[in-house]
């Protein structure tokens, strides 16, 4: 027997990377995203879908009201802002400028709530942060609100680099108000130090309300980074001048990984970038190799950090180039056909602030549908 679609709204959608984890197997009520670019984005890869005639508003969430999302959804993913509770930010919290948008979205839920139309499964994705962010107070407060309006929850730590060659933790908190199965509790891999460091600081009263998430492992990543990159002479590599400036940037460790590539006598394909690091008491500027396979996290560019450069050494030659757009997507998991933004800075800018494609589809295909099946399972018994 076939498995009816499952609904969902997409909060803080961006270029829809929720939406195409979930997959073929849902449909779309609502999604929403302030940024006309990722509005433009969204709309322009999902323009032919059987769902997607007025679905999408582009503007505040705080602008829209609970009779602006039409049925019931089974599902609401809220992919929330991380500026304030990044690690590599100000650490304001969900009380920050950008993240209480979260409350934004959380004033909707309840409004759902009142009508009667909650949705039975949450998903609230954001950086790794989230789950120590002012001094662990603001995990305590999405669980208050969670439980607040009768949903349990669990949280996950998901390094997109188990699907992607790309080094990219994220924290995907599932709320249900439906029983969980026993199939889905219990001790599972993605239920890491950090995830259980924030459920034994929960007071009583939400700890009652915690869920130990469990899914299967997923299997080995099979590409790397060099996999994922485009033919050398269809891309614009640096100039000499412009590569020993980066290499002048290294700290010792960094230079020796180099060399270390460079006597291997094969080409060797690295990612690079820019940190601030305290040396002597004083922030110096940093450039950053890694030869692991994998590249570092994909920021946005006004993220506080720069475009990601790729490093390629061959036959004793050290060659460096921005990384692509093309290459940003295929790091996010998006499909060769995805439409990207001519901009490259708008491109990155989408992929950047996106949710790994694998990551979603792995955390639906393992949780989110079973758990949605059940009472449909139970209904029809």
């Amino acid at each position: 027997m076939s498995r009816s679609p499952a609904t969902f709204y997409e909060f803080f959608a961006g270029g829809g990377m929720a939406r195409l984890g979930l997959g073929a197997g849902w449909t779309c009520l609502f999604a929403n995203d302030v940024d006309p670019g990722k509005a433009a984005t969204y709309r322009a890869n999902f323009a032919d879908a059987p769902d997607a005639a007025g679905h999408f508003h582009q503007g505040d969430v705080w602008a829209l009201g609970p009779d602006d999302l039409p049925g019931r959804a089974d599902l609401a993913w809220a992919s929330s802002p991380c500026q304030d509770v990044s690690l590599a930010g100000a650490r304001a919290g969900l009380a920050g400028g950008r993240s209480s948008a979260f409350f934004g979205f959380w004033r909707l839920i309840e409004g759902l709530a009142a009508q009667g139309r909650a949705p039975r499964t949450l998903v609230v994705e954001n950086v790794s942060g989230l789950l120590t962010s002012n001094g662990g107070r603001d995990i305590h407060a999405l669980g208050a609100a969670l439980a607040a309006q009768g949903y349990c929850f669990g949280a996950l730590e998901i390094d997109a680099a188990r699907f992607l060659p790309q080094s990219r933790p994220r924290v995907f908190v599932i709320a249900t108000r439906d029983p969980p199965p026993a199939t889905l509790v219990g001790e599972g891999p993605f239920q890491t130090r950090a995830v259980k460091a924030a459920a034994a600081r929960l007071p009583a009263a939400l700890a009652a309300h915690w869920i130990w998430w469990r899914t299967a492992a997923p299997p080995a990543r099979n590409t790397d980074l060099a996999a994922l990159l485009e033919d050398d002479a269809a891309v614009d590599w640096h100039s000499p001048e412009r590569t020993l400036r980066w290499l002048a940037l290294m700290a010792p460790l960094h230079l020796a990984r180099l060399e270390a590539a460079r006597a291997r006598g094969e080409r060797v394909v690295g990612a690079v970038y820019r940190r601030m690091r305290v040396e002597a008491g004083v922030k110096v500027q940093r450039a950053e190799v890694r030869f692991d396979g994998l590249a570092g996290c994909l920021r946005t560019p006004r993220g506080g950090s720069s475009r990601q450069v790729i490093v390629a050494v061959e036959a004793g030659q050290v060659r460096t180039r921005l990384l692509s757009p093309r290459e940003a997507a295929r790091l996010m998991g998006l499909p060769e056909s995805y439409v990207l933004p001519k901009a490259a800075t708008s491109a990155l800018q989408v992929a950047g602030d996106g949710v790994a494609v694998p990551a979603v589809r792995w955390l639906a295909r393992e949780l989110l549908e079973p758990l949605l099946d059940r009472p449909r399972a139970m209904a029809a018994e």
